[in-house]
C-alpha cells in the first residue's frame, strides 16, 4: 500500500501537533507548514495527494491558497483541499467553495471526524 502524502498548513502549533500526530499513528506521510505562503511554496515543491489548509492564517488565507491552487498550473491542483475554519457563516462557505475547497470542517472538531473525511476523500 502506498503511504499517503498530506500537506498540513495551520498557523497553531498544538493543533498542528495534535494532527500530526493522529494522522502519522494513522500511517500517513505529512509536511506541516505554519503559513499560507509556506502552503504555497511546499506545492510548488512537491506533490501530494490531499491538502488541509486552516482558513485564517498569516500571509495568505486557506481560501486564497486554494484558489491560487485552482489557477494554476500546479501538479496538485486539482486534490481534495479540506479547510479548516472557525468561521461557519454561509458567505465564508460560498467563498470556499468558490474558491474551489472540496469540503470545510469546522473548528472545534475531533481529529477522528477529520480522519474520517481524508479516508472518505482519499477512497472517492
Amino acid at each position: 500500500m502506498s503511504v499517503y502524502k498530506i500537506l498540513l498548513a495551520d498557523d497553531e502549533a498544538a493543533l498542528r501537533f495534535l494532527l500530526t500526530e493522529t494522522l502519522s499513528d494513522e500511517g500517513y506521510d505529512i509536511s506541516e507548514v505554519d503559513d499560507g505562503q509556506q502552503a504555497i511554496d511546499q506545492l510548488n515543491k512537491e506533490a501530494f495527494d490531499l491538502i488541509i489548509l486552516d482558513y485564517m492564517m498569516p500571509e495568505r488565507t486557506g481560501v486564497e491558497v486554494c484558489e491560487w491552487l485552482r489557477h494554476s498550473d500546479n501538479v496538485n491542483r486539482d486534490l481534495p483541499v479540506i479547510l479548516l475554519t472557525a468561521k461557519a457563516l454561509e458567505k465564508d462557505k460560498e467563498k470556499a467553495r468558490a474558491a474551489g475547497v472540496t469540503t470545510y470542517i469546522v473548528k472545534p472538531f475531533s481529529p477522528l471526524q477529520l480522519l474520517d473525511t481524508i479516508e472518505q476523500l482519499l477512497q472517492g
